[in-house]
């Protein structure tokens, strides 16, 4: 009997201990086509991230994470909503040519594309303000213009998140930004971002906050000061320059080195920015009670844009429908629970922090709005989660030369399905992890349940599916193809020469080479 008391008496002081515990603040840090293999911490000896590769190792780290599509806007998207972009409608990046509007000369016509959050979602920002959150956003939104900014999901505070997706000014002031004001002439970008962050976490870590610092880093035009580009350009010719820095992958030329000067200075500068607001919340004592939660929109430049860095071993990268293009980066610290820098191998993606990110803040599950997310709490408690397919749809051309497809991954396996004609890919990720053996032939039966369960989901979600161009012409296609083969080789080669010339200048507004559009 006494035991029995005394169990009851022990159960009643942890449940007013619980009670008296504050609420858990959130900081979501969010890069901008980050390669999950950009950072040291995941094997990169070029570039030098050591507050991330820091934030990384006191974090549960989701060997299997993914976004929800392999271009901006719809990651994006899914993170505030938690549905997948089939199902919001957001499935490209916003401003992209659709439809006939689309003038290349490909063999179906993008399907067409959301232009905002929908307006009668309640975003994951709006659900913890109602739960008593102060929120904050910096940096790049993206998901719609006048009417749909951070301010009007949920954010009470918004700077510089507006309808580009790329810094209208560059990384330095001014930054011709609406949402944001210049700082002095050659101020940098992500700097400020942190720094702003860090004015609001001093502001208010009386109240439960949920901070999301949204990098526009380190999307094109990549630019960086002369000081750090003379540093890695040291760097990388003492590491020994490669002759065959590019490879053809289908449609495009793709990136096999990470030793590009500029791009490896603005990963230091973005590393920096997150130790300016890694050092705040310790500073301030509030590192004790945030979760902080740092993942990619999308996977790394390898091809198109810029071609500015490696996704190797995974094949691919931004805008591909291969690995290199969805798997991220995904770290979930929460102290006293998930802070030893544990791995956990369970498929997981972008749809799922909006669940977790409730749970976590002690506050009830919104199932009807985050339908395509689960929490992950249990598996932050070393515990299971119910297996399930993840998916992804994204009927249009990439500017990296991504093709228009369907993906699910069940298990092991992952299947693509091609909406040009239609054939289907299946690899074993566990095998094949840079997906170079496609055994859909071998294996008839894995690739027709899982194409069967692929079409089922698409019919579920009302996903569009891109239709036949017209205007099409094979011949000139493959001429096309095979002009870029040999073109884009030797003119990236070439390109990347410029950038370790001596004479390089890398100006504050333009790189002078390549920019990026989304």
């Amino acid at each position: 009997m006494k035991s029995l008391l005394a169990i009851a008496l022990c159960m009643v002081q942890l449940t007013l201990l619980a009670a008296e515990s504050p609420p858990r603040n959130f900081v979501f840090i969010l890069a901008d086509d980050l390669g999950i293999n950009d950072m040291g911490v995941e094997g990169s000896t070029f570039h030098e991230t050591p507050h991330i590769d820091r934030l990384a190792k006191n974090a549960a780290r989701f060997s299997n994470g993914y976004s929800t599509c392999q271009v901006c806007s719809p990651s994006r998207a899914s993170i505030m909503l938690g549905t997948y972009p089939a199902r919001n409608g957001i499935t490209d990046w916003i401003g992209a040519a659709t439809g006939e509007r689309w003038k290349r000369n490909d063999r179906v016509l993008p399907a067409a594309n959301g232009t905002r959050l929908p307006a009668e979602a309640i975003t994951m920002a709006e659900a913890l303000k109602v739960g008593g959150y102060r929120t904050f956003f910096a940096g790049k939104w993206h998901l719609g213009g006048k009417g749909s900014f951070p301010e009007d999901n949920g954010f009470d505070v918004n700077i510089g998140g507006h309808h580009r997706g790329s810094p209208p000014g560059g990384y330095f002031s001014p930054y011709n930004n609406p949402k944001m004001k210049d700082g002095p002439v050659g101020e940098c970008l992500p700097i400020r971002l942190a720094e702003e962050t860090a004015s609001f976490l001093e502001n208010n870590g009386d109240t439960p906050f949920f901070a999301m610092l949204s990098f526009y880093s380190v999307h094109g035009p990549i630019q960086t000061k002369k000081k750090l580009w003379e540093k890695y350009c040291a760097k990388a010719k003492a590491a020994g320059l490669t002759p065959d820095r590019f490879k053809f992958d289908r449609t495009k030329a793709v990136r096999q080195v990470q030793d590009n000067p500029v791009y490896a200075g603005m990963m230091e500068s973005m590393d920096d920015a997150v130790g300016i607001v890694l050092n705040k919340l310790k500073e301030l004592g509030l590192d004790k009670n945030t979760v902080i939660i740092f993942t990619s929109d999308n996977g790394g430049v390898s091809s198109g844009d810029a071609f500015a860095t490696s996704c190797r071993p995974l094949r691919g990268g931004k805008g591909r429908q291969w690995e290199g293009g969805i798997r991220q980066p995904y770290y979930i610290s929460v102290p006293g629970l998930a802070d030893d820098g544990c791995f956990i191998a369970t498929p997981v993606t972008g749809t799922d922090f909006y669940p977790t990110i409730l749970d976590l803040a002690g506050l009830p599950l919104r199932p009807e709005e985050h339908v395509d997310g689960v929490s992950l709490l249990p598996l932050l408690q070393g515990k299971a989660i119910k297996e399930r397919d993840l998916f992804w749809h994204y009927p249009h051309y990439g500017n990296q030369g991504g093709e228009p497809c369907a993906i699910i991954r069940s298990g092991d396996w992952k299947l693509i399905h091609y909406f040009e004609d239609r054939h289907n890919e299946l690899y074993q990720i566990s095998d094949d992890l840079s997906e170079q053996r496609d055994l859909s032939a071998q294996k008839p039966e894995v690739t027709a349940t899982l194409a069967t369960k692929l079409q089922a989901w698409l019919k579920q979600t009302g996903a569009l599916i891109p239709q036949q161009d017209a205007r099409f012409n094979a011949v000139k296609k493959k001429t096309q193809l095979e002009a870029a083969r040999g073109s884009q080789l030797q003119g990236l080669e070439k390109t990347h020469e410029r950038y370790l010339a001596p004479d390089y200048q890398s100006p504050s507004r333009g790189n002078g080479f390549i920019s990026g559009r989304d």
